[in-house]
């Protein structure tokens, strides 16, 4: 009897909450004509809506709008056919740019449906810079470079915002970062749509600070970052978030930790990405402020026609004192690298390169006394298209010790230079695993496939190069005692090679 009276009684506030009413905005006078301003329209029944848990519908049609808050209790539904148009005039921003979409310290705050939010970038940047060219708005950057991310409005920015679901929506044509989620909790993000290469800063998706996030099921063309964590508060974390069945085209880099990174990123899992024609790494781990990075598990990435595989940076840009990377697993990883520009012909692309390079290796890179620890790479399959020459850049082998440290620079693959391999460069690393590890190119290139320069227990079981375009194929310096256990090199058997470090074991002990 108690167990029916107890069903009975959870039944009854579901019950109740059923019984509320969709809030269709055009019953508060919005027009999907495409050119009314719905403003007050939809904000009236966000707040007609809030609090009671309520869902405002935008039905079919193409509703203008300016700047809306969202409210606890309350999803936002665009109905199949709906379009939410971003207001093309700058100034309906406010003079420092609000998003289209806020809410700060809400909770149970939902965006659903099959419509469409399009922040319409390409017009708005254009009446941004006729603002500033008449003087009614100000930016210390954008004569010199472009106008900064301050004046140009996001799609979606929402801030302490708790139980927090977005699913089914599109997103198009921001003028900044498309959607960010900071200091969130308890997210669900899933099958949506991300069309935007609008403008620069087009991240796809950045979740700062977060905790608690359920990424899924969605596609990604962006014209910077697809998939971006960061933290910028050094009290704060990215924390528990898991990305899953995910595609990424992007002119930057397709998943990435950082680059803002001030607290920490802790237990973050990757599983299923998909990425191609993307300028700069499929996979991106990057701590150069301070923060702790730890924990992450990555795993099942396809990369086609991408500019890297993989990049870890330790570096040292800002605080008192670099910070951590370690206990980091990537697994089953299949990329082909092109000769190419691999995002060449897209709206927008990432930049041309400041110092000459040929393709540059996937590589794991710290500080001298500070270096990225425990990284297992198993089951990695890289494929490079070759044709990389001297006569384009050239890194001997007998300069090692001179490939630049630039703790303070940008992190990206491209950073130092010139590195001396083609497949894969590991400097200032502890406890490095490569199992079953496949490095191929198909075509010229004068480097070893594999350099590894100052690494502590370094583990190398059932690496492979099939072929080489060059000799030697791997290159130990101040590597002690690594264990290379079926470890297969073509041509010589002696290729493991002494470079201005103490002794290492050959190739022809393994």
């Amino acid at each position: 009897m108690h167990k029916h009276l107890l069903v009975i009684g959870l039944l009854v506030p579901a019950a109740g909450f059923g019984q509320h009413k969709a809030l269709d905005i055009t019953t508060y006078g919005a027009k999907g004509d495409g050119q009314t301003d719905n403003t007050v329209a939809i904000q009236k029944a966000v707040d007609a809506a809030a609090g009671r848990g309520g869902q405002v519908v935008v039905p079919a049609g193409r509703f203008v709008t300016g700047p809306l808050t969202l409210k606890s209790g309350v999803d936002l539904h665009l109905a199949k056919g709906a379009m939410l148009l971003g207001s093309t005039h700058r100034l309906d921003y406010g003079t420092v740019a609000t998003s289209l979409l806020n809410a700060t310290n809400q909770q149970n705050v939902s965006i659903t449906g099959q419509g469409t939010i399009d922040g319409r970038g390409q017009e708005l940047v254009q009446d941004l810079l006729a603002e500033l060219k008449a003087g009614t708005l100000q930016d210390p950057e954008w004569q010199v470079k472009r106008p900064t991310e301050k004046n140009r409005p996001q799609l979606v920015l929402l801030t302490g915002c708790r139980k927090v679901r977005v699913t089914g929506v599109t997103f198009k044509n921001s003028a900044s970062w498309v959607q960010a989620y900071r200091e969130c909790t308890d997210m669900v993000v899933d099958s949506i749509r991300v069309e935007s290469t609008a403008y620069w800063n087009n991240d796809g998706i950045d979740f700062v600070d977060c905790r608690n996030v359920q990424l899924s099921n969605s596609f990604f063309n962006a014209a910077d970052d697809g998939i971006c964590l960061k933290s910028e508060n050094p009290q704060s974390r990215c924390e528990n978030i898991t990305v899953t069945n995910c595609t990424v085209r992007s002119s930057a880099s397709a998943f990435k930790l950082g680059t803002g990174s001030f607290g920490s990123f802790k237990n973050i899992k990757v599983n299923g990405l998909t990425v191609y024609d993307t300028f700069r790494s499929a996979i991106a781990l990057e701590t150069v402020d301070g923060a702790v990075l730890e924990d992450i598990d990555i795993r099942n990435v396809t990369a086609k026609n991408t500019g890297n595989a993989i990049f870890l940076r330790l570096g040292h840009r800002k605080g008192e004192a670099p910070g951590t990377l370690r206990r980091v697993y990537i697994g089953n990883v299949k990329a082909e690298i092109p000769a190419g520009k691999p995002d060449q012909g897209y709206a927008i692309e990432g930049p041309v390169f400041k110092e000459p390079h040929n393709v540059n290796p996937a590589s794991i890179v710290g500080l001298p006394g500070h270096l990225v620890q425990d990284v297992t790479l198993e089951n990695i399959d890289i494929r490079y298209a070759g044709g990389n020459r001297k006569t384009v850049a050239y890194a001997s082998l007998d300069s090692l010790a001179r490939v630049p440290e630039r703790p303070a620079n940008y992190p990206e693959f491209s950073m130092f230079g010139e590195l001396p391999a083609y497949g894969f460069y590991v400097r200032h690393a502890q406890g490095i695993t490569f199992k079953n590890v496949r490095i191929s190119s198909s075509g010229a290139d004068y480097r070893p496939a594999l350099v590894f320069d100052d690494v502590q227990q370094l583990i190398l079981q059932q690496v492979t190069v099939p072929t080489t375009p060059s000799q030697p194929t791997l290159v130990l310096r101040d590597v002690p005692a690594p264990q290379l256990k079926q470890v297969s090199l073509p041509g010589l058997k002696q290729q493991a090679t002494l470079v201005q470090g103490r002794q290492q074991p050959n190739s022809s002990r393994l």
